[in-house]
């Protein structure tokens, strides 16, 4: 029952823009923290952004994204997003929607293909 979807990779030139968004169902999705994470070919899955419950909630990020992404969420909409500007190549990774429920236990998206290349 407990989904997360995530849309919104592709291919994108070096300095462009993408917005993911992982839309969860099956869960509260308004008591949930959630998160972004990346796994690039051949490196381990890091974390990129999180954000805590509650309206606008409290954000972090990985030092490498600071500045450049911004994840934000409509609860009314059960959607979290990552705005990814100025993107480089180093960014390429399949990205990964995640949530810990009330209770503790983290879910996971299939994931979404970002690829930055000229």
């Amino acid at each position: 029952q407990v989904q997360l979807v995530e849309s919104g990779g592709g291919l994108v030139q070096p300095g462009g823009s993408l917005r993911l968004s992982c839309v969860g169902s099956g869960f509260t999705f308004s008591s949930a923290a959630m998160s972004w994470y990346r796994q690039a070919p051949g490196k381990e899955r890091e974390l990129v952004a999180d954000i805590t419950s509650g309206i606008g909630g409290s954000t972090n990020y990985a030092g490498s994204v600071k500045g450049r992404f911004t994840i934000s969420r409509d609860n009314a909409k059960n959607t979290v997003y990552l705005q990814m500007n100025s993107l480089k190549p180093e960014d390429t990774a399949v990205y990964y929607c995640s949530a810990t429920s009330h209770w503790g236990i983290m879910y996971w998206g299939q994931g979404t293909q970002v690829t930055v290349s000229s």
